[in-house]
C-alpha cells in the first residue's frame, strides 16, 4: 500500500485532525473542501510537501474525481486510502427540518460518499493489495435516531454500503469500512441552530483527534466497523442485545 491518503471535508474538525495526524506520520495527504481558505490555511500549517489542497464539492461527481485524479497523479499514480469524511447534520424534529436541508444531507452524506469511492476505486485497485476505502458513519446507524431522522438514515446507508463493498472488494485486496462515533466536538455540533436533547444527556465526549486515531488504525486493519469511544461501543451492544426494545431509551434521551 502506498502511504497516500485523500480526505473529503478536510477543512475542519475530523478532516483536519486526520490530515494533521497522517502528515505527521510521514504520509502524503490530499484533501478537499468547499472552503478555499480552509484548505489553503491547512496546507500552510502542515506544509505543502505533505498536504495538497483542493476545492471540490462532493455532490459533484466530476469535481471530486478531478481532485482525486490530480492528487494520485502527483503521487506517482498510487493511492493508498480514501476517507469519505464530508458530512452534513441538521438536528430538529423531522417536521422542522426543511426540504432543502433534507436534500442536502442526502446529497452530501450519501451521494458524496458514492462519488468519493467511485473516483478513488480505480487508483486503489492499482495499488492493492492493502488499500482502504473508509467512510464516516455514526452511532445513528445503530438504531434510527429521533431528531436526526434523515441524518440517521444517511448513516444507515453508509453502514450498508461499506459492509457490502467490503465483501465485494476483499478478494481484490481492498478493505472497506465505516467509522462509528457519537457526538464529536466539532463546529457542526457546537454551532448547530437546534441541538438535540441527547447532546445534554449524553454529552459531547469525542474529540476530532480521537476519530483521527481510529482512522489511522483502520488503514492498518481489516475490520468493517471501527467504533470510537465507550458511547459508540455501548450503543452497538445495546442494540444487539435489546433490538427494538431500545426505542424507549432513545425516547428518554431525546425527551420525547
Amino acid at each position: 500500500m502506498s502511504n497516500t491518503l485523500f480526505i473529503t471535508g478536510v477543512g475542519g474538525g475530523i478532516g483536519t485532525a486526520t490530515a494533521r495526524l497522517f502528515a505527521a506520520k510521514g504520509w502524503h495527504v490530499g484533501g478537499c473542501d468547499l472552503s478555499a481558505g480552509a484548505v489553503e490555511s491547512l496546507a500552510d500549517a502542515i506544509g505543502r510537501e505533505r498536504f495538497t489542497p483542493y476545492v471540490a464539492d462532493v455532490r459533484d461527481r466530476a469535481d471530486v474525481a478531478r481532485a482525486i485524479d490530480d492528487f494520485t497523479a502527483r503521487c506517482g499514480g498510487r493511492l493508498g486510502a480514501v476517507f469519505a469524511n464530508a458530512g452534513v447534520l441538521f438536528m430538529a424534529p423531522d417536521d422542522q427540518v426543511t426540504p432543502a436541508q433534507k436534500d442536502l444531507q442526502v446529497d452530501v452524506n450519501v451521494k458524496g460518499v458514492m462519488h468519493t469511492f467511485d473516483a478513488a476505486l480505480p487508483h486503489l485497485k492499482r495499488a492493492a493489495p492493502g488499500t482502504h476505502m473508509i467512510a464516516m458513519a455514526s452511532t445513528s446507524a445503530e438504531y434510527g435516531s429521533p431528531h436526526h431522522a434523515v441524518y440517521s438514515a444517511t448513516k444507515f446507508f453508509v453502514r450498508g454500503y461499506t459492509e457490502a463493498l467490503n465483501i465485494e472488494y476483499r478478494p481484490q485486496g481492498i478493505n472497506v469500512c465505516g467509522i462509528y462515533v457519537a457526538y464529536v466536538d466539532t463546529g457542526m455540533v457546537r454551532n448547530a441552530e437546534w441541538q438535540a436533547a441527547s447532546i445534554e444527556t449524553m454529552g459531547v465526549k469525542a474529540q476530532p483527534e480521537d476519530v483521527a486515531a481510529i482512522v489511522w488504525k483502520a488503514v492498518h486493519g481489516r475490520r468493517a466497523h471501527w467504533r470510537v469511544g465507550l458511547d459508540a461501543k455501548l450503543s452497538h451492544y445495546a442494540v444487539r442485545l435489546f433490538g427494538s426494545w431500545v426505542a424507549p431509551i432513545y425516547a428518554r434521551m431525546m425527551r420525547i
